[in-house]
């Protein structure tokens, strides 16, 4: 029995890395979570590269001395910190579409790293006011200070809001008015229109 713990703890603590670059990529960015399967998966690709550079790094005397490397201890240590660093940058990579940018440049696709053209859409116009046509022929128009990163779940959070009528801001509007932002549900929004902007100062939020 002593042995069969002392197997299950070598293996969880060997995984346990990648569960967790795994765990923070998803935090961080807007990719909707797997099912379990796809889970497992993801934090195995995070634990295969993890524990390949944990080896490499402790491969290297320049890095850490003969005494330290046999430490179980540190080893799962230095493992976790490297995993963490490679889910950081993993999620800056992802959020900044900078690996599929250089990949569109050469022709390999034409994809982003973005998990949707909703999420890309925004991303790609971060200056512009917007115009949110909802439900009942009503228009919004405003900053977009929040949106949701799914337009099926979420809210907009609209700051500087107008309501439009008839391409002109309603004279019943909310400009001058003790209201700083308005949620609107994302299940409301018909369609969005990006107003190109950029000239315009921004909102403070």
């Amino acid at each position: 029995m002593s042995w069969a713990s002392s197997e299950v703890v070598g293996v969880l603590a060997f995984l346990l890395p990648g569960f967790l670059a795994a765990t923070i990529f998803y935090s961080l960015t807007s990719h909707p979570v797997p099912g379990v399967f796809g889970r497992i998966i993801h934090a195995l690709i995070f634990t295969v590269v993890g524990q390949a550079l944990t080896a490499l790094l402790f491969l290297s005397d320049s890095i850490i001395d003969e005494p330290v490397r046999r430490n179980d201890g540190y080893d799962l240590l230095f493992s976790i910190c490297v995993s963490v660093a490679l889910a950081l940058i993993s999620v800056y990579i992802m959020n900044n579409d900078t690996l599929h940018s250089v990949l569109r440049r050469i022709g390999v696709t034409k994809e982003t790293s973005y998990p949707s053209e909703w999420y890309s859409t925004f991303a790609r116009h971060p200056d512009c006011y917007v115009i949110l046509h909802m439900d009942g022929q009503r228009r919004l128009y405003g900053w977009p200070a929040e949106w949701p990163g799914d337009p099926n779940e979420g809210y907009f959070r609209i700051a500087e809001a107008e309501w439009l009528t008839d391409d002109v801001a309603d004279a019943n509007g909310l400009a001058g008015t003790e209201v700083s932002a308005i949620l609107v549900p994302a299940t409301q929004v018909e369609m969005v229109e990006f107003l190109n902007m950029e000239t315009v100062e921004r909102p403070k939020e």
